[in-house]
């Protein structure tokens, strides 16, 4: 068995694997939530600004974000409304690492304390 190990000195980014082990995300939403993550908290995150960076279109983002939303992951808080009453186009997002009341996340946990 062939064994790859990284050298990690420098530009690299630590998170959970609950995301990473829930088999109810598709390949897709793990791999944008890890992308999400490994961006600093000073991060202004934006649909647009996703899809320019990733090189995708904004319906993929979009439809990935409602991925992370449904299974726990990530919740948007309204947008906020103008003078005029009009919405805003600034959504504040709120990324956990855990997934909320997901009961896979449990059965993940006790997992992992069986094996320590």
């Amino acid at each position: 068995m062939s064994v790859i190990k990284a050298n990690r000195n420098e530009n690299y980014t630590v998170m959970a694997n609950y995301h990473l082990r829930d088999k109810k995300l598709s390949l897709a939403s793990k791999g944008l939530m890890s992308f999400m993550l490994s961006l600093p908290n000073t991060w202004e995150f934006s649909i647009s600004g996703l899809a320019v960076v990733l090189s995708t279109g904004k319906d993929q983002i979009r439809s990935r974000l409602k991925e992370l939303e449904k299974h726990g992951y990530l919740h948007r808080h309204k947008r906020a409304r103008d003078k005029k009453g009009r919405l805003t186009a600034d959504v504040d997002y709120e990324l956990y690492e855990r997934p909320k009341d997901n009961p896979y996340v449990k059965n993940i946990l006790e997992l992992e304390e069986k094996d320590t």
